[in-house]
């Protein structure tokens, strides 16, 4: 971060006293019913990363202003953010009446801070660099630049002969020579509480929309002597808002980017990052590979040594070391060490693999606990299970846990085998070493050590394809067979 003036010496309190957060946009243009600031990237809201930056400078009090869409931002920030308070401005009029609204009431000293809420690629350090340069420059107020390569629709920063800051000019209301300026505001402040509170009700509405701008108040503190300062950010990606589907996209990628950048520098093997999708919110220890088409959501941790991917979506999972997981979708699930889930698993809210367990090809689970060495190796459901250690469970295996009202546990042992193409009808219990007979129905409890078998004697009825499909393909083979027995 730079700025153009030099730092002059004079103290001022270091104290944040606030943050107002704007957040009462229409979001016309995102064409949603859902607010424009709770739309999500990476795993937050763009409110939700803009409050993540605010919260690492430790601020009194933190207001931020809501508008359309209230009660839904409301109930979200209750969620995220119980500790801020909100303040609805019921009628839009600007940036400088949302200002208004958020100081209505409070008589505070010290540095107020100002940004909007929807820019979340802004970083909790950049925030800090502009308060220490604010603070050790004792200015009235400092504004965060950057130079966009295409300033259009940002304000543009207007300097004087000696490089200090003039004003801030909105795009609507500039000429042709403001608009050929590639240095933009980006909407974060710092003001010194006092001034800031002294200005703001001298605002105008004397421009091209008829609002109240808050980029006016610089120009009324500097012709009242005080002291601005610009600070320009070195990467003009940070201040980049999202006003539009395609800005929420390009802002999730560039958030894909970096969080991909940190995990890599952190030790995480990611062999495609264009193609692998990691939330801000998730943890991946050093020493885990990634393979293309991953996305990693939610509160999920991943610990050492586990492999992920290809084409693998893991929400609000822990994965502990060693695990493997292969072209499969897991929601709240924990994935224990060594175990191995795929290809084509689907592991549903609070299945839990131990370790070394495996949940094979196409293999469905739900609510299930399935114990130390375990396998479920193809083609199977598990619903509302307890495994024990130990235990197979052979292909086409079928928990029948819903009986159409209710949903019904089924527990089996310790170094059970279970036959392929079993259905096991909860309420049942398979006890420890026991088996089932493959085919089998088991609607009954099935002692340790013993042998579940349910179902019906094979019965062959001979020449029947003969007589009942005659003249077909079968009942040709089925001659010829009997023709050459005779010969």
């Amino acid at each position: 971060m730079d700025q153009e003036r030099p730092v002059r010496l004079t103290h001022m309190s270091a104290n944040l006293e606030m943050v107002v957060v704007l957040a009462a946009g229409e979001g016309t243009r995102m064409k949603s019913s859902t607010p424009k600031v709770l739309h999500e990237v990476a795993g937050r809201t763009l409110v939700g990363h803009v409050l993540k930056a605010v919260d690492s400078l430790k601020p009194k009090h933190v207001r931020v202003v809501v508008g359309a869409g209230r009660e839904a931002v409301e109930a979200h920030l209750a969620q995220v953010a119980p500790g801020v308070t909100t303040v609805f401005q019921e009628r839009r009029g600007g940036t400088g009446h949302a200002t208004q609204l958020a100081l209505a009431g409070t008589n505070i000293s010290g540095t107020i801070l100002i940004l909007a809420g929807d820019t979340p690629m802004l970083t909790g350090q950049s925030l800090q660099e502009l308060l220490k340069l604010h603070h050790a420059g004792g200015f009235t107020a400092s504004v965060l630049t950057a130079e966009h390569p295409d300033p259009t629709g940002y304000g543009r920063i207007v300097r004087g002969d000696d490089g200090s800051l003039l004003r801030i000019v909105e795009e609507r209301d500039a000429d042709d020579f403001v608009k050929a300026i590639y240095e933009v505001n980006s909407g974060v402040y710092a003001f010194d509480a006092k001034a800031l509170t002294g200005a703001i009700g001298k605002l105008s509405t004397d421009n091209s929309q008829g609002e109240l701008y808050l980029t006016d108040v610089i120009e009324i503190l500097r012709n009242e002597g005080g002291t601005i300062a610009a600070a320009l950010i070195e990467d003009f990606i940070e201040i980049l808002g999202v006003n539009d589907r395609v800005q929420l996209a390009e802002s999730a990628a560039l958030l894909r980017d970096r969080i991909n950048e940190e995990f890599m520098r952190a030790g995480v093997t990611i062999v495609d990052p264009t193609t692998t999708w990691i939330d801000a919110t998730a943890e991946i220890a050093s020493d885990v590979t990634i393979y293309p088409g991953t996305a990693i959501l939610g509160s999920s941790k991943i610990a050492t040594g586990a492999i992920i991917g290809p084409r693998t979506t893991l929400e609000s999972c822990t994965v502990l070391a060693g695990a493997k997981i292969v072209e499969s979708n897991c929601i709240n699930a924990t994935i224990g060490k060594d175990a191995q889930v795929g290809p084509y698993s689907y592991l549903r809210k609070d299945t839990v693999l131990g370790t070394g367990a495996k949940a094979g090809a196409f293999v469905e689970m739900k609510n299930a606990k399935v114990g130390d060495g375990s396998k479920v190796p193809h083609l199977s459901y598990v619903g509302d299970a307890t495994i024990g250690e130990g235990t197979n469970i052979g292909a086409a295996t079928i928990f029948v846990n819903y009986d159409g009202v209710e949903k019904h546990h089924t527990t089996v042992g310790d170094h059970v085998r279970i036959g392929s193409d079993s259905m096991l009808v909860a309420p049942v219990s398979i006890g420890d070493g026991a088996y089932t007979a493959a085919g089998s129905v088991i609607t009954e409890d099935v002692p340790p050590g013993a042998m579940g078998v349910a179902r019906g004697k094979q019965r062959n009825v001979l020449g029947w394809v003969m007589r009942k499909r005659s003249g077909t393909q079968s009942a040709k083979a089925a001659a010829r067979h009997s023709d050459e027995k005779k010969g």
